[in-house]
């Protein structure tokens, strides 16, 4: 279980690192919402959490909790939208596409081809039985896949934050 804990710390600092820089964005990550992940994602290097809110709502609140954050939000695609046009049904799923260009910059300065997982993502997608998801790509497997050894705190950080903001999904206890 340490081992998971670690790794789940990692993928917030990456989030947290796009956030922008430890002195903005500390105050915008409250530990008492750290995300949970509920689910083993079918991919590696994902993090999944259950959302306990509909489709739509899950939407609205990340968005919102995004620009609480004063993160800025580049995109929102509708991917069932785009396979409706394509005559090729899925279940809804809407990508965000979101970020601190001053922290998630710094990735790309480590590797450029590190820009290919930035901005950062998080994926809304919703079962066939209604069970609504957020993921979004594990910070810490962002850092090895790019060999980025010199920025173990943007990372924490980055993680932190994609934590946080997915917490948004989650109903207060």
């Amino acid at each position: 279980m340490g081992h998971k804990l670690k790794k789940l710390d990692s993928k917030l600092l990456a989030v947290l690192l796009l956030a922008g820089p430890a002195d903005v964005v500390s105050p915008l990550v409250a530990p008492a919402n750290a995300a949970q992940p509920v689910a083993t994602a079918p991919a590696d290097g994902v993090i999944k959490q259950r959302s306990d809110y509909p489709f739509d709502e899950t939407i609205a609140r990340v968005k919102a909790d995004i620009a609480n954050k004063g993160i800025r939000f580049f995109d929102e695609i509708d991917q069932m939208k785009l396979g409706d046009g394509a005559k090729l049904p899925i279940n809804r799923s809407t990508l965000l596409l979101f970020g601190n260009p001053p922290l998630g910059v710094q990735f790309l300065q480590s590797n450029p081809v590190a820009g290919l997982d930035w901005p950062v993502r998080m994926l809304v997608t919703e079962d066939t039985d209604g069970t609504v998801w957020v993921s979004w790509t594990d910070f810490g497997f962002v850092a090895k896949r790019y060999q980025l050894t010199d920025r173990d705190a943007q990372i924490k950080m980055a993680s932190e934050v994609a934590a946080s903001i997915a917490s948004a999904a989650r109903k207060q206890q």
